[in-house]
């Protein structure tokens, strides 16, 4: 038994716009996050889907709901899980991002979350923001991973052979599963663009990734 899921990183957001720490809290769509969803909805408008799924959070329902929009056939009730949220980053989130990552990785002699996931990895630096927060509601990788983890079981648990699943959801949740499933892909040099799409198969024991941070209308869907 295997499936396919194409994830799909919500449109981008005032706080994506703001470059502020968007995990657990929310902000809206910008027009340009509105646009984004719309693009993702056209490369996938051809693929029929058994299963819809999105985050708990306002930006990947309003981004699921214009991909739907634009999908030439009858789709199913989508499902909200909060297995397939972003990572959570407890006391900093709202935060500057640039200046939360110099906090988390001053200590480690990284002072950008891009160094910091060069330098060690991007399991690392969820632990490294888990050991500043002062309220210690950040996630670490254990953490992360026992909710995310919760979220395929949820899919195999739901899904049947041969199905092909949508699921809106977040950047670093995205990022986060390719590196972890094929760490062969660079995830480093950039990360999932706003309405970008990953595709995965999923069987009883395994994921394989197919492709990362599709976004581009001559790429592959």
């Amino acid at each position: 038994m295997s499936f396919t899921v194409y994830f799909v990183r919500h449109g981008q957001t005032m706080f994506n716009y703001f470059q502020r720490m968007q995990g657990w809290s929310d902000s809206p769509l910008t027009a340009k996050g509105i646009q984004d969803a719309k693009k993702a909805g056209q490369h996938l408008k051809k693929i029929q889907f058994a299963g819809v799924y999105h985050s708990d959070t306002t930006r990947t329902q309003r981004t699921c709901e214009q991909i739907l929009a634009a999908n030439q056939f009858s789709t199913p009730q989508p499902c909200t899980s909060m297995n397939f949220r972003e990572q959570g980053y407890g006391y900093f989130e709202g935060n500057d991002s640039g200046q939360t990552w110099l906090i988390a990785g001053a200590r480690h002699e990284a002072s950008t979350y891009q160094e910091l996931i060069s330098n060690y990895s991007i399991e690392d630096s969820r632990d490294f923001l888990k050991e500043v927060d002062p309220f210690q509601l950040a996630e670490n990788n254990e953490e992360f991973w026992q909710r995310l983890n919760g979220g395929f079981d949820l899919l195999r648990k739901n899904q049947t052979d041969g199905d092909q699943v949508l699921v809106v959801s977040h950047g670093t949740t995205i990022r986060s599963i390719v590196h972890h499933f094929a760490p062969e892909i660079d995830i480093i040099s950039q990360g999932p663009v706003n309405g970008s799409v990953t595709k995965l198969i999923i069987d009883p024991n395994q994921v394989k990734v197919v492709y990362y941070n599709h976004y581009l209308d001559d790429q592959p869907y």
